[in-house]
């Protein structure tokens, strides 16, 4: 392996053999906005591109950038504890048709748009495909519309780990999906600053195998997750169009606030289990159909099953609002803890769309301290398997 340090870049070359050929691997050094683009131009599989400390405009886009299986092209800080910051521009960053993509330790901000946009380019039989984003932090967009922190539209076998996520546009989606497939959203936190509008993550337009696992939603917009939702025609992946969403699973997530943490729109199949939820300010839950027309399933098959819920009775007036052309009858509720802090013996007069098996209501959950959102249990609480199980983050 052979160092050359020139006009500011660092190549170190690797040689890999990999069905008879030899790849050249490089890592780039960056410091301004051209080297960065030029970087992004010529990766080639392997390639890390090392962004140094400082601030670069936004705005920037790529297309084809791919890398390959075991070989991404990796875009991350340089020094992961300073990481760059890409501010402003209509999206800070958008990849058309990426594939093998890794994003680490990089700070988005003040976009009019998106912050952070991937999309299938429009090809809607070659999603993009196999990306990794690990430690963004996402803030400060829009901030009026429907604006996303990570729009994703097109894109299958994702990860988004570790990411921090904060006021999104007033009228879109901390993380909007769009006809995306088999990803996992975890150890994520969401906070908003609007609660009778926006979403925390959203699954639309034929998202299907989608978890979002040990995230923290606070004020998180309205709707805080958002399984399924309302999408044009044009746009579903695939097409054509059965479903909003389906096979979503949502776990091991706390909720504090929001109008309603849990929504259920146009979903054919879907799991949410064992999350804390605090002090929803409308509903616990909605089982609604947005997408009309007889291609559509109504929302059907939801299961909320071993959730810990600690409400006020003044700020719940109903449980879960259903709302016309749903099966609701077919919903699941079961196991689930209920405690209503303002008048503990109405913890059990709740509403639901079916009759729950295994309910539990009324005795403080002892969260260790609600007030400043440290939603952990004591030793002493009585709630023994409902909720953030203990060994998850994020509560």
């Amino acid at each position: 392996m052979r160092s050359v340090t020139h006009a500011g870049l660092v190549l170190c070359f690797a040689f890999v053999v990999a069905v008879g050929r030899v790849y050249a691997e490089s890592t780039v050094r960056v410091n301004s906005r051209d080297e960065l683009q030029q970087a992004l131009r010529n990766a080639r599989p392997g390639d890390k591109i090392l962004m140094a400390p400082g601030v670069y405009r936004g705005g920037l886009s790529q297309a084809g950038l791919r890398g390959a299986k075991g070989r991404p092209i990796v875009l991350a800080a340089l020094d992961p504890k300073r990481p760059p910051v890409i501010e402003g521009g209509t999206t800070c960053l958008q990849l058309t048709d990426p594939s093998y993509v890794d994003l680490r330790n990089l700070v988005l901000r003040k976009a009019t748009g998106n912050g952070l946009n991937i999309d299938d380019g429009g090809s809607y039989s070659s999603p993009a495909h196999h990306i990794e984003l690990h430690n963004l932090q996402i803030s400060d967009i829009g901030p009026n519309g429907n604006r996303d922190g990570i729009k994703l539209s097109g894109v299958d076998n994702f990860v988004v780990r570790d990411c921090t996520l904060n006021r999104w546009g007033n009228g879109g989606s901390a993380i909007d999906m769009v006809g995306c497939h088999d990803g996992i959203i975890i150890d994520c936190s969401f906070s908003h600053v609007v609660t009778n509008s926006a979403s925390g993550v959203q699954s639309k337009g034929g998202s299907r195998n989608i978890i979002v696992q040990r995230c923290r939603f606070e004020t998180a917009g309205a709707r805080a997750v958002n399984i399924g939702g309302s999408t044009g025609l044009d746009y579903f992946r695939p097409k054509p169009p059965k479903y909003e969403a389906k096979d979503i699973i949502v776990e091991d997530c706390t909720f504090i606030g929001s109008s309603s943490p849990i929504a259920f729109v146009g979903v054919d199949g879907a799991i949410v289990r064992r999350n804390t939820i605090y002090r929803p300010t409308r509903w616990v839950a909605r089982i609604l159909q947005e997408s009309r027309g007889a291609q559509f399933t109504p929302c059907r098959n939801g299961q909320f099953i071993g959730n810990l819920v600690a409400f006020r009775s003044d700020e719940v007036r109903t449980t879960v609002n259903v709302g016309g052309g749903t099966e609701a009858s077919s919903f699941t509720f079961s196991g689930n803890y209920w405690y209503c802090f303002d008048n503990p013996r109405r913890s059990d007069r709740i509403n639901l769309p079916v009759k729950e098996t295994r309910g539990r209501y009324g005795q403080d959950p002892e969260f260790v301290d609600a007030e400043r959102g440290d939603l952990r249990l004591k030793s002493s609480s009585p709630v023994k398997d409902a909720g953030v199980r203990k060994t998850t983050r994020n509560q």
